[in-house]
């Protein structure tokens, strides 16, 4: 996955010109991820074993495998590297420039992936995809780089739409058992009001592109490596619609006050949410602390009024052994565990979708305190097709940017949706692809 164009390298150098520059300023911080991969000892492995992570105390699937993992190599402890979530790609990128040597590296979507490994950042475990029983790894083939895999994925997610029974049951409105994108703009402005003295948005759009982007390409059969979006078109026009109607907060409010989705459904002031299934488990552990008393359900995500079925989008999670780890092979055999079938019970048991898939686990999901087990909530668990969030090629990283940036324009009203995918056209044809 190395790039071949000369703007492609190009905009790599750029790329790790800034992340050293900003690495100089994170020197202590980067230093001290860095410290914890040698409290395992010495290069040829030890007792610590140094993971980077997100959130960790919102984010249960991850002690959910570390105490799993501890458990089942007594003598051995695992030390989180947390990295605040909106932080974490630019702050991975800052430590693998600066030759960090944290032993685990969680791969927290494929853009990100595609980039560390091109960059030859990631020790390449292909012997063990080879070595253990990975047809049911579900999202495996998105780590294939040529035929070698630098990742294994544990959890394997995908999108549909979260609400807030209490409020549909107050309005006298049910959920629609087959929603499209007009019944939902529909229902997201009927639901919006004011509940005691704040206002309730009918539905909250999150900032990532894929909001918009993701699910266009999804429904629509769209590529969204080719250099022509015009399939994005009529998915923004919904979202700019809810945006001008008042029916979600508006992207420059959202982006601003960097606002948290899970803190927007669970206080109630967002009746619908479109999300990863990745939130289920966050859900269950606020509800089991007393945090929220949010009564939730699930439903699939819309589709198009011309779609046949339920398409979504999603995507794998891994972990990946860092080319600099301390402890490479302490790191091999955690990646290894979390894929198999101990990973998998440790984070099903939370209500995680983990990647190794049967139906035994699809069923114990539903038997797990605090699921919904209405009909429609199990209809969404089983969508007819998932897409992959974003294709991974040589191409990804450059074309994610562009198309990030042209998204944010778009949703402040800086541009037009005419314009900003006439800008996005030009600029993935004559930046990344010619």
């Amino acid at each position: 996955m190395i790039l071949s164009h000369a703007s492609g390298r190009a905009r790599e150098r750029r790329h790790l010109i800034r992340s050293i520059a900003v690495a100089a300023a994170l020197t202590l911080a980067a230093t001290a991820c860095g410290s914890g991969g040698q409290a395992g000892g010495s290069g040829d492995g030890g007792s610590t074993l140094t993971v980077a992570v997100w959130n960790m105390a919102k984010t249960p699937e991850f002690k959910a495998l570390f105490d799993a993992f501890q458990a089942a190599n007594p003598g051995v402890k695992i030390q989180p590297v947390d990295i605040l979530a909106d932080d974490y790609a630019d702050k991975v990128t800052t430590m693998l420039a600066g030759g960090d040597s944290t032993d685990v590296i969680t791969m927290k979507n494929v853009t990100d992936y595609s980039r560390y490994s091109s960059r030859g950042q990631l020790t390449d475990i292909t012997d063990l995809v080879k070595s253990g029983d990975t047809s049911k790894l579900a999202g495996l083939d998105a780590y294939n780089v040529k035929n070698a895999y630098f990742a294994l994925p544990y959890r394997q997610d995908f999108w549909l739409l979260y609400y807030n029974k209490a409020y549909f049951d107050k309005a006298g409105v049910k959920m629609p058992e087959n929603l499209t994108w007009d019944e939902y703009a529909k229902l997201a402005q009927q639901l919006t009001k004011e509940e005691g003295g704040k206002k309730v948005y009918g539905t909250y759009h999150h900032t990532w592109r894929s909001v918009v982007q993701a699910i266009s390409a999804a429904q629509t059969g769209g590529d969204q490596l080719g250099g022509d979006y015009g399939f994005f078109t009529d998915q923004y026009n919904l979202a700019l619609g809810l945006q001008k109607a008042g029916a979600t907060l508006d992207f420059g409010t959202a982006t601003a006050q960097k606002s948290d989705y899970k803190t927007m459904f669970e206080t109630g002031a967002t009746a619908m949410l479109p999300m990863g299934t990745w939130y289920i488990a966050s859900i269950l552990a606020q509800k089991e602390k007393g945090a929220t008393d949010v009564d939730w359900a699930l439903a699939p995500m819309p589709q198009r009024p011309d779609g046949t079925g339920v398409t979504t989008f999603g995507s794998p999670t891994a972990f990946a052994v860092n080319k600099r780890a301390k402890n490479a092979d302490l790191a091999k055999k955690f990646v290894q565990f979390a894929a198999g079938k101990a990973g998998a019970d440790a984070i099903a048991k939370i209500g995680v979708v983990p990647a190794l898939q049967s139906p035994e686990i699809t069923s114990a999901y539903f038997g797990i305190k605090g699921m919904p087990t209405d009909e429609l909530s199990k209809k969404a668990f089983q969508p007819d097709k998932v897409v992959l969030e974003m294709p991974v090629s040589e191409h990804t990283s450059d074309v994610d940017t562009i198309l990030k940036e042209e998204h944010e324009l778009i949703m402040v009203g800086d541009k037009t949706v005419a314009d900003g995918i006439k800008s996005m056209n030009e600029r993935v044809k004559n930046e990344v692809l010619n």
